[in-house]
């Protein structure tokens, strides 16, 4: 897999670096730092080989004291090695950097492993942005297939994104025991497929799933975990109004979020569309977020009336409010949502996205076509210019 340049840009200091598989870690590494010592834990031999002696890795850096940077790939699969780099990154008169990157960070909390004491940031690789495919972004595939890089670059991207899910199941959920019933974890998959994009009851997911309401949970939590998606909290700061309590659910991709959702002669296409059209906003905003060196968090507003803004982005350099709208045309009725927020906090720049082809300005409000504003964002500018 080759990729186009990416937008991340590496800590100059120890990093970690975690995304979901398919997502270009190892392909970005070993351009970014071609000359690294790498560790593969990945391969097999090596992962029994580390997993005996994690102090082997003390062994390779000595042999090798002239490498600047230490790569070691998927190191959730061998925790204790993060011990030995905490070693070697404490000695005195060291100044190489070690690249840790992982898919999954749930074996490490849950071994309770040394993290490095703060001595190394915690970064991710996310999908593909727009801006990154240098011209080659295309909204209608990026809805149908995402734009994770496995999938983008892939000769056959539609077959490779239907084994995707099946490979996070075998590999990650299976072979580290995390369900003890895969086919309730496949199921609960499915479910939450017809969450994406909604607010987050878990108790309805439990009822449609057929298990307890702690264990779809911790199935959350697992997705959060392996990287599979996240949460979106209320905005409730200095709030005037009473608000809805849940947070919404995304799937880190939409190509993924389509390759989970059933479809049936009960489900309208453009209801699907909408779900993948918000999804791939959402991930998008989360990759202009995660690649700042500037802070930045991602909400949603719900008012419990059901006034509503899919997503409000605040930070150190303003406060945005963005609804997507899976239409062509802006109606007055769409605008409701940005109106309300609007009025409780008047510095906010308010986008509305949308299939059309002409930029707008209805009442202070931006109406902006959904893929040129995809195409010209950048974590070096500001959200909205």
């Amino acid at each position: 897999m080759e990729l186009v340049g990416r937008f991340f840009e590496p800590p100059r200091s120890s990093f970690f670096l975690f995304g979901p598989r398919g997502t270009g870690k190892t392909v970005w590494t070993t351009d970014a730092f071609p000359d690294a010592l790498r560790v593969d834990l990945l391969d097999p031999e090596t992962y029994r080989l580390y997993g005996a002696r994690p102090e082997r890795l003390r062994e390779i850096v000595d042999g090798h004291p002239d490498a600047r940077q230490v790569v070691v790939d998927e190191v959730q699969r061998v925790p204790e090695v993060l011990s030995v780099v905490h070693e070697l990154t404490r000695r005195r008169g060291r100044s190489q950097q070690f690249i840790l990157t992982g898919s999954s960070s749930r074996k490490l909390k849950r071994t309770g492993v040394d993290m490095l004491a703060g001595r190394a940031v915690v970064k991710t690789m996310h999908p593909y942005m727009a801006g990154e495919l240098l011209g080659r972004f295309d909204l209608v595939r990026a809805l149908r297939q995402g734009l994770v890089p496995l999938v983008v670059e892939s000769p056959e991207p539609e077959e490779t994104l239907r084994t995707y899910a099946t490979l996070y199941l075998r590999e990650e959920v299976l072979y580290e025991g995390i369900v003890r019933q895969v086919g309730a974890f496949a199921r609960f998959l499915e479910t939450m497929s017809l969450s994406h994009g909604r607010t987050l009851n878990t108790s309805n997911v439990a009822r449609e799933c057929q298990v307890g309401r702690k264990t779809v949970e911790g199935y959350v939590a697992i997705l959060e975990d392996l990287l599979l998606g996240w949460r979106v909290p209320v905005f409730e700061r200095r709030t005037r109004r009473e608000l809805a309590a849940h947070p919404k659910f995304y799937f880190f991709d939409a190509g993924v979020f389509r390759s989970l959702r059933p479809a049936g002669p009960l489900d309208r296409p453009e209801e699907i569309d909408g779900a993948a059209l918000e999804g791939l906003v959402a991930q998008h905003l989360r990759a202009w977020i995660g690649y700042r060196r500037d802070r930045h968090d991602m909400f949603h507003w719900r008012t419990r009336s059901g006034v509503e803004v899919d997503f409000v982005i605040y930070g150190e350099t303003g406060i945005w409010a963005v609804e997507v709208k899976n239409a062509s045309r802006v109606q007055s009725v769409d605008l409701r949502g940005l109106r309300s927020f609007r009025d409780d906090y008047p510095q906010t720049v308010a986008i509305l996205l949308y299939r059309g082809r002409e930029r707008l300005r209805i009442g202070g409000i931006h109406c902006v076509p959904v893929a040129d504003f995809l195409k010209r964002l950048h974590p070096g500018r500001a959200l909205f210019q």
